[in-house]
């Protein structure tokens, strides 16, 4: 496994901005269906926003460093990991959340308030399961630097891939219902269609590096993610929430920003060039892909259950 750190990814801060303007229209679609009173209700009974910020950056983390203990990778895949692990939810799950008839109003919260907090809970995560994981083991703590998030990238974040096309779509909803009903269901589905499109083609960019080392980590990141998953839906059931809250907490968890995680690991000023992060910025990536793949599997399959059936209480 040592040979991925020796893997060069093609990255670059310009593909990561096309795919945000990508993410922004997905986001646009998804918020046709919101109404200002699905935000009012969130507000009134907070219950599942603490239930999906414990299950991301407290649980979550907590789960990766126990299936590391489990696994035992090398030191920068294991990094890697609790480096997803800290990071916030990633947009694309809105969508996911809506197509799972899940709570998008809800989901789009969870994401809003676990993108700002990453300015304080990745770095301390990170460091905090980092530290952990060096005291298990004999990993040099070279890889473990200080990360420090820009206040702006967070603003950024939260304005542009929510902010605005959230704001859009509530708006389109309110004001031009009729133009709202035409549209919704052909925008989704081309602007999605436009996202795997370029999903595939970052992909692609890489292709080689997938083809000879994924068998490396496909099984850890399925686990991982599975674990992700598994976590949410565990919290959201020791809650009692609804079934359509208990399905966006669930996505939430386990669809992570690992773009974040990839500008973190390219920043020099964060992680020395020298360091080779290979198989950090590997798990990260395959990250990024598995998660839309199960991600749209478990939306579709809940797309095609019943809400009618109560929760148990």
């Amino acid at each position: 496994m040592k040979v991925l750190d020796n893997i060069v990814l093609n990255f670059s801060q310009e593909g990561l901005l096309a795919l945000n303007i990508v993410i922004a229209l997905v986001m646009f679609g998804v918020a046709l269906d919101i109404k200002w009173q699905h935000f009012i209700d969130i507000v009134r009974s907070p219950k599942a926003v603490i239930a999906g910020a414990l299950s991301q950056f407290i649980l979550l983390p907590a789960v990766t460093f126990l299936l590391i203990l489990a696994v035992n990778p090398t030191p920068t895949v294991a990094l890697g990991m609790i480096l997803v692990a800290s990071c916030p939810g990633g947009n694309i799950s809105n969508f996911m959340s809506s197509l799972a008839k899940g709570n998008t109003a809800l989901s789009v919260s969870l994401t809003a308030v676990s993108t700002s907090a990453a300015l304080i809970m990745t770095p301390l995560n990170f460091t905090l399961w980092g530290q952990l994981y060096l005291s298990y083991t004999a990993a040099s703590d070279a890889y473990l630097v200080p990360i420090e998030i820009e206040l702006m990238q967070v603003v950024q974040t939260v304005v542009l891939l929510l902010g605005i096309p959230v704001l859009a779509g509530l708006l389109f909803n309110e004001y031009l219902p009729k133009i709202t009903k035409k549209i919704t269901q052909p925008f989704r589905k081309i602007s999605i269609l436009i996202f795997i499109t370029y999903v595939v083609v970052l992909l692609s960019a890489n292709f080689d590096h997938f083809i000879r080392h994924i068998h490396l980590i496909f099984l850890i990141v399925l686990i991982h993610n599975a674990l992700a998953l598994g976590t949410g839906f565990s919290v959201a059931s020791v809650f009692r929430l609804s079934r359509t809250d208990r399905r966006s907490v669930t996505i939430e968890t386990g669809i992570q920003n690992s773009g974040l995680a990839l500008v973190l690991i390219f920043n020099p000023k964060i992680f020395p060039p020298e360091l080779q992060l290979g198989g950090m910025a590997f798990i990260a990536a395959w990250w990024g892909v598995w998660h839309i793949v199960s991600g749209l599997l478990l939306s579709s399959l809940w797309s095609r259950k019943s809400l009618n059936k109560p929760v148990v209480q």
